[in-house]
């Protein structure tokens, strides 16, 4: 019954040095999706993970100090791939897949589009490369858990100011349109299986004390395919863990 976790860190050793490591070591997660490492393999504590009883893969951006995905985990997948395939992509490490047994994990950091057109440009390019991707993917591996930070709100519910950030990367409509026909293709989004509710968020920003004032976004997701509902027993968002902008968002399900 793994309990999964999907969290940007904004950078690991950052988050080290804020309490990252004894977090895990309570929490008890069996498998720790991160994102936003910022961090080459050499500059990562991995014996660290080892002594708290965790396996870790890295696949880093080639660009130092930014981007970057990893898993922490305590059974060691049967097979792991780094990248997606495309250069283009892989070069920012954004993509690492995990398999265990007939389930596969794909843990995506996601761009973000906010610096600029050049990059909304990219994050639009990246949204149809990893859609393809994904569902050539579902033909040989069809229960797929897709986690990581989208950078992208769906709906009115999952941003504290929906009216004011239309226009903003992250809630553009074109971006929410994508993740609609996502969910739409056979993909659950797991925390709305069990909360509907609004004003529940996973990522804030630093300035005017918006976190104290849960003025948020969910960014942040773990997707499962259609053929897992069964098997998912709790989702929730952890918003008391403080290690970074993002918190972690959780997934308890047989597998």
């Amino acid at each position: 019954m793994p309990k999964v976790v999907s969290y940007n860190v904004n950078g690991i050793r950052a988050a080290l040095k804020k309490g990252f490591a004894e977090w895990l070591n309570v929490s008890d997660y069996d498998i720790v999706c991160v994102q936003e490492s910022k961090a080459h393999l050499e500059q990562i504590d991995t014996a660290l993970f080892e002594h708290l009883g965790y396996k870790s893969f890295w696949h880093s951006a080639n660009k130092k100090g930014y981007s970057g995905v990893g898993v922490i985990t305590k059974q060691t997948p049967d097979h792991i791939e780094y990248g997606m395939g495309d250069e283009k992509y892989d070069f920012e490490g954004r993509v690492i897949r995990v398999d265990y047994g007939d389930v596969s994990i794909l843990n995506i950091y996601f761009p973000s589009g906010s610096s600029g057109d050049e990059r909304q440009a990219f994050k639009m390019d990246f949204l149809d490369a990893i859609y393809d991707y994904i569902e050539k993917l579902r033909a040989t591996r069809s229960r797929l858990i897709v986690c990581g930070d989208y950078n992208i709100c769906h709906t009115e519910i999952d941003i504290h100011n929906p009216k004011q950030n239309k226009d903003t990367s992250g809630f553009k409509p074109e971006e929410r349109a994508w993740l609609t026909k996502f969910v739409d293709a056979g993909f659950i989004d797991s925390f709305r299986l069990f909360v509907t509710d609004p004003h529940h968020y996973s990522w804030w920003s630093y300035r005017a004390n918006a976190r104290n004032n849960n003025k948020g976004w969910r960014i942040d997701y773990l997707m499962a395919t259609d053929n897992l509902k069964a098997s998912m027993n709790d989702a929730k968002i952890l918003s008391d863990v403080k290690h970074s902008d993002h918190c972690p968002v959780f997934l308890d399900i047989n597998f």
